[in-house]
């Protein structure tokens, strides 16, 4: 008879996969998003000959942070940038890609201006060269559709507390046949991928977190995109705020703003007092008052990068709430501008 403790970590798999549209056997759970995308990268370039890897300038920190140890040991690493719309062009990667090239890695959504990787054309570029593809998923996995065989990936990095899971537990996808060096040793728990006791509470709430979204992962997404949507018409009709990045390809809530003339640190505390919470760059660099590195890599403007602002619309927001937020934008901006 199985452990009820084993059936609660399998059935969590299965629960994380279906998030990916893969099997539970291709899941293995992590400390985190970060420590998915150490294992992802790091594993993969070790279990390899290739002596270069392919990234973006635009990934969260913990892509960009691997990338630099990786070259710290011996590894070559091209960084791709973005077009001013905020994504990459195929042919960019494609040019990029070497004879020793071990992998290339392309988040699929970027976490500041929510825009969408063509991942689908850069993964027929890696099956053609036989390069290995990851893609950090941290920011889209939960909130929209992904199909790990379509996008033609390799390896994904999830992390639960993006879609309303705890903190402190994430996974790799990794597919049939790919090759890691695990980067933590031990007990040989994690198919030996991730060895350290799991935590069990964290990879249920995972789980549970991950069927959650899936069941209401349609109606949600037609619901944020129409409240985005109203939001971004009323800020590009009452100022001179324009939205930054991919108009179209992008997540549902997710919406970037440029505000002439403004500082983002004081937009941020302006709407703060109104009890609106936007924030300026990355959520993991809050208090930071540097232009954001993303926005600088897609070409904006450093007097406009300063003033740019996310607004991020999630599970709870309503309409009520878009509506407090364009009732009070003129006051906002008033004490802002002060």
């Amino acid at each position: 008879m199985r452990p009820p403790k084993a059936d609660a970590v399998r059935n969590a798999r299965a629960a994380v996969a279906d998030l990916l549209g893969t099997s539970g056997r291709n899941i293995v759970f992590t400390g985190g998003g970060s420590e998915a995308d150490n294992l992802a990268l790091k594993g993969a370039v070790e279990s390899s000959d290739g002596k270069h890897a392919v990234t973006t300038t635009i990934e969260h920190s913990a892509v960009v942070e691997t990338a630099n140890w990786l070259e710290d040991h011996g590894i070559d690493v091209t960084r791709v940038t973005p077009g001013r719309d905020g994504r990459v062009d195929p042919a960019d990667v494609a040019g990029a890609i070497q004879p020793d090239t071990a992998i290339v890695s392309v988040m699929h959504a970027n976490n500041e201006t929510g825009v969408i990787q063509p991942l689908e054309a850069i993964g027929e570029l890696t099956d053609k060269h036989d390069v290995l593809f990851h893609s950090d998923t941290i920011q889209s996995a939960g909130k929209i559709p992904i199909e790990v065989d379509e996008l033609g990936l390799d390896l994904a990095s999830l992390s639960a507390h993006k879609f309303y899971g705890p903190k402190g537990v994430g996974a790799v996808y990794v597919r049939d046949g790919v090759e890691l060096e695990p980067i933590i040793h031990g007990g040989g728990q994690e198919r030996g991928l991730r060895s350290g006791t799991e935590n069990v509470p964290g990879i249920v709430g995972m789980g549970k977190a991950a069927t959650l979204a899936v069941d209401d992962m349609a109606d949600r997404r037609e619901r944020l995109s129409e409240l985005r949507d109203e939001l971004v018409a009323t800020l590009q009709t009452e100022t001179d705020a324009t939205l930054v990045g991919h108009p179209d390809r992008r997540l549902p809530g997710y919406a970037m703003m440029e505000f002439p003339e403004f500082s983002g640190a004081d937009l941020v505390q302006a709407f703060a007092d109104h009890d609106i919470a936007v924030s300026s760059g990355s959520a993991c660099h809050s208090g930071d008052r540097s232009p954001s590195r993303v926005l600088m890599e897609m070409d904006i403007d450093t007097n406009l990068a300063f003033g740019a602002v996310r607004f991020s619309l999630g599970r709870e927001t309503t309409s009520e709430d878009v509506q407090y937020v364009k009732d009070r934008l003129g006051r906002v901006l008033e004490e802002a501008r002060r």
